[in-house]
């Protein structure tokens, strides 16, 4: 598992979910599926942070050669100005909070 962020600041802003996910499928020695870009900040009490760029961040996914993209379900409505293009080349899949984005990951 690779945790990098993509943003221009290279801050690591937005990778909560990501690193849940990392340690999470750690302890329960489960593999992430390959090819998975997971969005998304999470706060210590479990609520999950709104992504305002979701279209930008869809595009870049598509451009590092991501297969599947797991974002928030608040950022549904932003992905109807994505392009139709876009949209063939990668699985966008949504999650509700931590627990739906870890089982939507974990290899089965």
């Amino acid at each position: 598992m690779q945790i990098r962020s993509f943003d221009a600041a290279r801050s690591g802003a937005k990778t909560g979910v990501a690193a849940l996910i990392a340690l999470s499928g750690a302890l329960l020695k489960k593999s992430v599926r390959g090819g998975l870009v997971v969005v998304g900040e999470i706060t210590l009490g479990g609520t999950i942070e709104p992504i305002h760029n979701a279209v930008t961040l869809a595009e870049m996914a598509v451009e590092k050669g991501a297969q599947s993209l797991l974002l928030p379900v608040s950022c549904r409505r932003q992905l109807f100005d994505l392009s139709d293009d876009m949209a063939t080349k990668l699985n966008i899949e949504f999650y509700q909070d931590g627990r739906d984005a870890l089982l939507k990951a974990l290899v089965d």
